[in-house]
């Protein structure tokens, strides 16, 4: 037995780090005892959220398909955080009640969907592991950017129309989110800034469904579903949490 969960999706956001820098220390620069700055955002659309996830100061983009045909980006940053950019996934809450067209699919319908989005940006990308890219502000004008800035991603970036590769669940959302986002830190709307797609990965579309008191599946005996993959975190830190209530769980139904 599965089950369909909302998820998010959307792109991955590079600005220059001295701008985000310039934006949360109110100054020039951090000098040399400031960390890289951060940021957290997050805002409502049209009753969507949108926000941000992963952000990594001084980081760089990665290349994180799992499979040929596809592709997906994700963020890291290494322990001293010296790149000179600074990534984050912007994503769109998707409910799968949306996605009409993947409905024939029951409960893997948004793991569909997000195969379906990845592939999509493979054949727009050359059909490798480049990704699609564009000027953030030219994503919200809704216009082919003219030239690409540099970015981390080390594949490579295409530059192409993101605002019609990307399905209508994710592109006004991000459009009316990015403007948010720039009144509530001034100058994060810039065409210093590029968007690379997709950032399809950053929950799970489905869940293994559980009891919620013993923790076991709802069929299978001594089969305890557990973390993100399963649909129960959201990250590093709560799927560790879980990982604790499954091992009390086990425990529990051992010495029973």
């Amino acid at each position: 037995m599965l089950e369909a969960k909302p998820f998010a999706m959307g792109i991955r956001i590079e600005h220059p780090q001295e701008l985000i820098d310039s934006i949360q220390y109110k100054s020039d620069g951090r000098g040399a005892f400031l960390p890289a700055a951060y940021y957290q955002l997050v805002t409502q659309q049209n009753g969507k959220g949108v926000f941000s996830f992963c952000m990594c100061p001084g980081g760089i983009i990665v290349p994180s398909a799992t499979q040929s045909g596809e592709v997906v980006v994700n963020g890291m940053s290494n322990s001293r955080r010296n790149s000179p950019y600074a990534n984050s996934g912007i994503a769109v809450a998707i409910d799968p009640s949306e996605l009409s067209n993947f409905q024939q699919h029951g409960p893997l319908s948004g793991l569909r969907y997000q195969q379906w989005v990845e592939r999509v940006c493979f054949e727009a990308a050359n059909k490798s592991q480049q990704v699609p890219g564009q000027r953030m502000t030219d994503f919200c004008a809704g216009k082919m950017s003219k030239t690409l800035k540099p970015t981390s991603y080390n594949p490579g970036v295409v530059n192409a129309e993101l605002h019609h590769i990307l399905p209508p669940e994710i592109v006004p959302y991000l459009q009316g989110g990015f403007k948010d986002f720039d009144r509530k830190m001034k100058g994060f709307m810039t065409d210093e800034a590029m968007l690379l797609a997709p950032e399809s990965r950053t929950s799970s579309a489905v869940r293994i469904p559980r009891n919620a008191d013993t923790l076991e599946h709802l069929q299978i005996q001594r089969l305890f579903p557990c973390g993100e993959g399963a649909g129960y975190a959201g990250g590093i830190v709560s799927s560790a949490i879980d990982g604790e209530n499954v091992a009390k769980a086990v425990a529990k139904a051992l010495n029973a």
